[in-house]
């Protein structure tokens, strides 16, 4: 084991051109063709880290990994989500995912030479119960919404946001408490 998976796990720098998280990618690769042909929920539930009950999601779904991918029970993603898995995301019970929605975790270093030399990073991205965002979203690394909070149509989310709110924007302000 090269231990680029583990230092992509806890956040550090690791490269994406390790041979075991190539093959990571490949094998979700051929899942998520599969469930995008089909919608088939057992490739789903064999793609994501784990999926809850009467969990909904809709053709097609774009990941990296997918297993590290957690969705809770009675949520639901519409079409075109895009999960990038490289560090964890969590999605909550009863969340609501809008068509287009992007959970993006990873990151780059700032110093062009790690860029060059193809250094990664990641930041873990949290979803609390019942957040409900609308279409075209993008939720960047480390963010934390949380429960309740309702994220409005094309907003970029840059930092965490409280539970009970409706945040709207680029990037996405607290506009209102719920």
């Amino acid at each position: 084991m090269t231990g680029q998976k583990e230092r992509m796990l806890a956040g550090e720098l690791y490269r994406a051109d390790d041979p075991e998280l190539q093959a990571s990618l490949r094998r979700a690769a051929e899942l998520q063709r599969r469930f995008n042909d089909g919608g088939d929920p057992a490739v789903l539930r064999e793609l994501l880290g784990s999926v809850g009950e009467d969990t909904e999601v809709r053709p097609p779904l774009y990941v990296d990994y997918g297993s590290h991918v957690t969705v809770g029970p009675r949520a639901f993603l519409n079409y075109g989500a895009v999960l990038l898995d490289v560090a964890p995301i969590t999605i909550g019970a009863d969340a609501q995912i809008g068509p287009g929605v992007q959970l993006l975790t990873p990151t780059h270093p700032l110093d062009a030479r790690l860029r060059r030399d193809k250094w990664e990073a990641a930041e873990p991205i949290t979803l609390h119960d019942n957040v409900w965002l609308g279409g075209g979203v993008i939720v960047c690394p480390g963010v934390t919404i949380g429960e309740n909070t309702v994220v409005g149509a094309g907003s970029v989310v840059t930092r965490d946001l409280p539970p009970d709110v409706v945040a709207v924007g680029n990037p996405a302000r607290v506009v209102k408490k719920l």
